[in-house]
């Protein structure tokens, strides 16, 4: 039976950010809407696009960002996905069931290089850094040029064998949630230069992930589950 002219249902699976427990990707299996990445909040002017409406319609929905087959959902701290993973995973389908654009006007707001940066810098001064100085490191912006930010790790970061998770699963989703602009992260790092590495890549303790992860652990089970909608 086909949906709304698609041959099949709509699969929607949505995934908790272990490093920031109040973003969810909602990911589905055809195109949301083409290009991107086009970032709404709730505290600038309402958008007139269908599917951000929708979104909206959730007071403890905070910030939206959409690129092609994604949905980065962004909420209120007080709020519990619990109550809104499903009903923003229908609010979703029944957009795309309609047939229409889910964005009827894209628009971004449009910031230089340096504005971009600055907000990057901002963001590894106020939460990125603090959380991984108990552990020597350090990330600096070493540049950043049509979208692509290049980086370097620095002090216990620098060869560690758990730099790879903070800057995947840890920095990238906090940068991108405050720069959606940005289109790649380069990690500059010579890892092999590395002094005093927190987690030397033979040690057995690489298995303990990212410090930026570490922060939630205080979240309850549920805040990093996968599942489709």
């Amino acid at each position: 039976m086909s949906e709304s002219g698609h041959e099949a249902p709509i699969k929607i699976r949505a995934e908790i950010s272990i490093a920031d427990p109040e973003t969810c990707r909602f990911t589905v299996d055809r195109v949301v809407e083409p290009g991107g990445p086009f970032s709404f909040d709730r505290e600038h002017p309402k958008d007139s696009s269908p599917l951000i409406a929708r979104l909206f319609s959730f007071d403890d929905v905070a910030h939206i960002v959409v690129a092609g087959s994604t949905v980065l959902v962004t909420k209120v701290p007080a709020a519990s996905w619990e109550n809104l993973r499903q009903p923003i995973g229908a609010q979703i389908r029944s957009q795309l069931q309609t047939g229409q654009p889910a964005i009827a006007k894209p628009s971004r707001t449009i910031r230089n290089d340096q504005q971009i940066r600055e907000s990057i810098e901002s963001l590894l001064e106020r939460e990125v850094n603090p959380s991984i100085a108990g552990h020597g490191g350090v990330i600096t912006v070493v540049d950043l040029s049509d979208g692509v930010l290049s980086i370097a790790m620095g002090g216990g970061c620098q060869g560690c064998a758990s730099s790879t998770a903070t800057l995947r699963d840890g920095f990238e989703t906090m940068a991108r949630r405050v720069a959606p602009e940005l289109v790649r992260i380069v990690d500059t790092t010579n890892h092999s230069a590395g002094a005093s590495p927190f987690y030397p890549s033979q040690s057995t303790t690489q298995s303990v992930g990212s410090p930026l992860n570490r922060r939630s652990t205080s979240s309850t089970p549920h805040d990093h589950d996968t599942g489709t909608l």
